[in-house]
């Protein structure tokens, strides 16, 4: 389905998992792609698939100076962005028996700082653009504390808080921003999981979701609504509570 008026976005994490479906379903769409990722394999079938949509920039997100390159790149290309959908992460397990300080280090680099620097190539370009829109892929680990996902959780919840205050201050720029808290989806990245994922959703569903409700501006997109309900009751318990509940889905 075209669009009337097709956007400029760069999507990043476009490889796999939600962003390479996501990037389908906005190709689908009519929209005009700028993709990123490390691997240029996956987004250069997309760009045979739909010609003259696609922009292939790969980089390594967690290098300042490769995320001003993208930038420049689109620029020369396109002159401005309506979109940024920062979607690259990853996830590690804290083992508390071994506590190792510099895993936490690499998931805040690539969950954290590198959305930071696409943040701050992506605002000049944005400010060129039609109705722009800011968009990351926090989680809905951040409304509630789960075994083993102290690094993973708090480089997304850094970035939740990090994200509404910017809305704050974007907003007499007219710039909106979106945050995406998924539940448990089939990735790549969830596959290496070893315990149960309630209500996961396929990628493709998730993507289909997210493509329905994005260009709506709204400032969040959660799903499955019921899984995330549950986390946000779960949050209002008392402490001791929370923690009581906690403690009994560790592996």
């Amino acid at each position: 389905m075209t669009q009337q008026h097709p956007k400029k976005i760069w999507l990043t994490g476009a490889s796999s998992g939600i962003g390479h479906a996501l990037a389908q379903e906005l190709l689908k769409q009519g929209h005009r792609l700028a993709l990123t990722a490390r691997k240029a394999a996956p987004l250069t079938l997309l760009a045979q698939a739909y010609p003259n949509q696609v922009l292939v920039v790969t980089a390594d997100l967690t290098v300042f100076e490769q995320v001003h390159a993208v930038a420049q790149r689109i620029e020369q290309e396109w002159g401005g962005l309506d979109m940024a959908i920062l979607n690259a992460g990853t996830c590690e397990y804290i083992d508390a028996a071994h506590f190792e300080a510099a895993m936490l280090e690499r998931v805040m680099r690539t969950n954290f700082i590198a959305t930071a620097y696409c943040i701050e190539a992506a605002l000049p370009l944005l400010r060129q653009g039609s109705k722009p829109q800011l968009v990351a892929t926090s989680s809905s680990a951040t409304y509630f504390p789960l075994p083993r996902a102290g690094a993973y959780g708090a480089s997304k919840a850094a970035m939740d808080y990090l994200l509404a205050s910017l809305r704050l201050d974007l907003m007499r720029e007219d710039i909106a921003v979106t945050t995406i808290h998924p539940g448990f989806v089939d990735t790549p990245l969830t596959r290496r999981n070893d315990f149960a994922m309630p209500m996961r959703w396929s990628s493709e569903r998730a993507a289909q979701y997210i493509a329905k409700r994005i260009h709506k501006r709204p400032f969040e997109i959660n799903f499955p609504r019921i899984f995330v309900g549950f986390l946000k009751l779960l949050a209002c318990l008392p402490l001791r509570l929370q923690t009581a509940i906690g403690s009994r889905m560790n592996p």
